[in-house]
């Protein structure tokens, strides 16, 4: 027995041993021309009888023992090639992905040998080179370059990209309306619904694989992006069992460890991005509220129901700080090639901003043609304290066989907002009227998502087909929102009657679902490979808006005895009460739910698309494709208007969207030589009005004291576009290219001052118009110039853009009213949103051996028409925002597992700002916020 035991240790030991030393390399397979895997195809190690095949995802896995190899990689009708120096180390995975080239006629055979280093830059610059759109990406090799911990501080670098607020991407200068994000080719719901793209900085980048920004159309897209569509791909899953940990902070000297940061006090669970029932509704909204001449004692009761805090506090703050978590493996399940993997990721991230001085005017023209400088209509002047907590969990779960594929994500979002500001206001009513003004907000977000895909090939790999089920949920809660206002005058303050203090629900539910079916065959036209491509998309999403409204009325009590401060109102000693018949109480003359402000909405989409994929001659790829969408928008609702009243309007489930419309879609590309592509494209798409929109709401802002008034007569937009495009590839990752493009817009939906008031916004059709822009691009290794500058590399891309909105009548007639004198009107102006130049630029230091990365990267739009005047009211304009950030990452430990990032954003100290233009007026400033300068660290772990 004891030389048994001993037996089975030394074996066991052994087997140990041998396993320890074992690593492995994985990789994908690329067509180069269709981008489409190569599936069943050869991988050997060369000199040695080990190999496999790629699955039908053009995957491959080869455990090898430790040491350096040569890789051949083979299929009928390619080039063979053949990656010298893979270094394989033991318990490590090494990544070599192949782009995999069609032989040319009449040759039998080429083989193709690179280095593994070099194979990763072309594989990389293949995607581009070879895709059927205009597109540009990023890579997660590329997050671990530039050190960043999520999308929307990544996709900076992408040419003709910018970020808006730190969240929101905008592509070659249009505005949010025209571009549009997906989740792994799926349509999603954002934090804000209302916007067609999803804020990037809730995805971490530890569980993305790639983002690509698509600047074409074609029919398998959806048609409803113009600038540009972002699309985020989740991880399948890791090649082997990997934690990762990440920690970060963020001081700000402006804004944190200040003792003037505005709060107040809310729920126990706000650190976790939601209210714990705190705010919520005190009262049923069809609640009786007795008046103060019922001498009912329901009032008071039903009073003091209502949290008593109406004012901020002044109190000191923390600085930023983020955690993510994220785990994932994959194992073999029985026998075969069938897989099983998961892939599981929570992040955490709260923030505080404090703006001191933050601003929000209104000016308006003088009726005296005369006279060119702006009036004061009113202008706010005031601190914002604001606590942002986002709480994001995705579980993701893959199971692949020989020929299919099943993927499943789970993603939820929790975002919990808190704002808290203080203003002084002056009004020009008569004469010049000063308040001092509360205001207090939280918004409560959520959105829950699934994602069911499966992907199918035939046995020769000539036939796929796949499919997408996607549900998602979104609610946003303004929740309890309280605005108070006093008057003030020498030195006394007092609230004037039809300035009653204000509270404020809000709640927004939508549920969307999405299914698309498509189908890929693979075909010989004219003895040269093609493709077509076909299938259907279907979503379809509802809404449900409601607002409750209450305000607070002082009876036979004089409101100077509040001394100013918000919080005294609804102290029980200033109560109204039977017994006392003096004080606050809820006003019982307010509508609760005005009609206008509770409606129901849905949209729904139906498509279908054909595209076919064929070569003309050696050198002329050709994509030609039809979208038809059937697309309807319904609405109910109704206005304030009194039931009886023969003007009143009332929308029962009323179609006021219905389209069925043809998108054609081309792209060309003609290989110029290996390296240069010319490339053109034409594609029709649309851009449709939001359920807010599209509908006879009346929304409230507090902070800014605007309103926003739906428009239930909108209509879509309708965009030609014309793409062109020639793009030199390099070595290095080196590119040139130079682009122009024009796009054609029908009734473009602008944002508008409303015509009786000017602190009013409502979106309009106003007139057509056109886009023409050039886009220049350059990114270059530095080496050129010495050697000893190989680890520097620049990158510049800028596009120059004219956009012209002809006037409608409309327009026109108002703003020939508000004309001065030596003043003339064109036919046009800008259009709304569109930046006339981008400007992104950054130069990179990457020091392979001392795991070093470095960058200053520079970024900066044009000055843009942000809202339209209205003739008396002058248009606002988006002042550029010069914005100078600074990168350091640093690797070290074993193999590279840990990183420490160190940040600078916001370099110039520059401030956010809009204006007031007015011909021979000075400027004046419309919104300003000094964001100030951030300074982040950044530690990150897997293991």
């Amino acid at each position: 027995m004891k030389i048994n035991y001993k037996i089975i240790v030394v074996t066991l030991l052994l087997v140990q041993s041998i396993f320890a030393q074992k690593g492995e390399v994985t990789g994908k397979l690329i067509d180069v021309d269709f981008q489409d895997p190569v599936a069943f195809a050869n991988i050997l190690i060369k000199g040695t009888t080990t190999g496999t095949t790629s699955d039908f995802d053009g995957i491959y896995t080869i455990p090898l023992d430790e040491g350096t190899y040569t890789i051949t990689y083979s299929f009928l009708g390619y080039k063979t090639v053949e990656i010298t120096d893979v270094i394989i180390k033991p318990g490590e995975v090494t990544t070599v992905d192949v782009s995999m080239e069609t032989l040319a006629e009449g040759l039998d055979e080429v083989v193709v040998s690179v280095s593994v280093k070099k194979n990763t830059e072309t594989a990389v610059l293949g995607i581009q080179k070879k895709a059927v759109n205009v597109l540009d990406g990023i890579s997660a090799e590329t997050f671990k370059k530039s050190g960043s911990g999520n999308v929307a501080s990544a996709i900076k670098t992408v040419p003709g990209v910018s970020v808006q607020g730190g969240k929101y991407v905008y592509v070659r200068g249009l505005g949010d309306r025209y571009t549009k994000s997906i989740l792994n080719g799926v349509d999603i719901p954002g934090l804000d619904p209302d916007r067609n793209t999803i804020q990037l900085d809730i995805f971490p980048t530890n569980i993305i694989d790639n983002v690509l920004v698509l600047k074409s159309s074609s029919a398998d897209l959806p048609a409803d992006f113009t600038g540009g569509m972002v699309n985020i791909v989740t991880k399948d899953y890791p090649t082997k069992k990997e934690y990762s940990l990440s920690l970060s902070g963020t001081y700000n000297p402006d804004m944190h460890f200040n003792g003037d940061y505005l709060d107040y006090d809310g729920g126990g669970s706000d650190f976790l991005g939601f209210d714990d029932g705190t705010r919520d509704v005190p009262i049923n909204e069809n609640q009786d509220i007795p008046n103060t001449y019922d001498y009912d004692p329901r009032l008071t009761t039903i009073t003091k129901q209502f949290n008593p805090v109406l004012g901020s506090m002044r109190s000191n703050n923390g600085m930023d700080y983020s955690l993510g978590f994220t785990l994932g493996n994959q194992f073999n399940v029985g026998e075969g090639e069938n897989r099983l993997g998961f892939l599981a990721s929570v992040s955490y991230k709260n923030s505080t901003t404090y703006y001191e001085g933050a601003e929000n005017n209104f000016y308006r023209r003088n009726s005296d043609k005369s006279v060119f400088e702006l009036e004061t209509d009113r202008t706010q002047r005031g601190d914002i304290g604001e606590n942002n907590v986002l709480v994001s969990g995705l579980l993701g779960t893959s199971f692949k066989t020989a020929r299919s594929k099943y993927k499943l994500n789970l993603l939820h979002l929790q975002n919990g907002e808190s704002t808290a500001g203080v203003f002084n206001q002056t009004l020009n009513f008569s004469d010049f009227v000063n308040f001092a003004k509360d205001n207090i907000e939280y918004t409560q977000r959520s959105i829950t998502n699934a994602l069911l895909t499966g992907t199918h090939t035939s046995e020769d790999a000539s036939w796929l087909s796949e499919w997408a089920l996607s549900p998602t949920l979104s609610k946003i809660e303004d929740k309890d929102v309280r605005t108070t206002s006093f008057q003030v005058e020498d030195g006394v303050y007092a609230i004037a009657q039809n300035n009653q203090p204000k509270r404020i629900w809000r709640d927004l539910e939508e549920i969307n679902g999405v299914a698309k079916l498509d189908f890929t065959k693979k075909y010989e036209l004219g003895q040269k490979d093609a493709k077509l491509k076909f299938g259907a998309y279907g979503s379809y999403k509802t809404r449900d808006f409601s607002i409750l409204n209450f305000e607070i009325q002082s009876s036979n009590f004089p409101t100077v005895n509040y001394e100013g401060d918000a919080n005294n109102i609804l102290l029980e000693e200033n109560l109204w009460t039977v017994s006392n018949n003096s004080g606050s109480h809820i006003d019982p003359d307010i509508s609760i739910s005005e009609p206008a402000n509770t409606y129901e909405a849905a949209q729904q989409n139906i498509a279908g698309y054909v595209s076919n994929e064929f070569k003309v001659g050696t050198k002329l790829r050709t994509i030609l494709g039809l979208r038809m969408e059937k697309f309807e928008s319904t609405y109910t609702g109704e206005d304030n208007k009194d039931i009886n009243d023969p003007e009143k309007v009332i929308f029962d489930n009323e179609t006021i969207i219905d389209e069925f419309d043809f998108f054609p879609t081309a792209n060309l590309i003609y290989e110029l030589t290996e390296q240069v592509n010319l490339r053109g494209s034409y594609a029709r798409t649309t851009a449709r009005p939001s359920f807010k929109e599209a509908s006879i709401a009346k929304i409230f802002d507090p902070l800014s004291s605007n309103t926003f008034i739906g428009n239930i007569n909108l209509q879509p937009t309708y965009i030609n576009n014309f793409d062109f495009r020639i793009e030199w590839f390099g070595e290095s990752a080196e590119m040139i290219a130079l682009s122009s493009f024009y796009k054609k817009f029908k009734d473009p939906i602008e944002l508008t001052y409303f015509e009786s008031s000017t602190d009013n916004f409502q979106p309009q059709n106003l007139g057509d118009a056109d886009v023409i822009g050039l886009e220049f691009e350059v990114r270059k290794n530095l080496g050129f110039i010495a050697p000893v500058l190989s680890n520097l590399s620049f990158n510049v891309n800028t596009s120059i853009i004219k956009s012209t909105q002809i006037y409608s009548d409309q327009e026109r007639n108002l703003r020939e009213l508000g004309l001065r004198d030596g003043q003339t009107l064109g036919n046009d102006r800008e259009l709304q949103g569109q930046s006339p130049f981008l400007i992104n630029t950054g130069i990179n230091y990457e020091g392979e051996a001392n795991g070093m990365q470095m960058g200053l990267f520079y970024n900066v739009q044009g000055k843009t028409l942000q809202v339209v005047g209205n003739g008396f009211v002058p248009d606002v304009y988006t002042m550029p925002y010069h914005n100078l950030n600074f990168n350091l990452t640093k690797t070290f430990g074993e193999n590279n597992n840990q990183s420490i990032n160190f940040k600078i954003a916001n370099l110039m100290n520059d401030d956010v700002e809009s204006e007031y233009e007015s011909f021979g007026a000075t400027n004046k400033t419309f919104s300003k916020r000094s964001p100030g300068r951030a300074f982040s660290i950044g530690y990150s772990i897997k293991f």
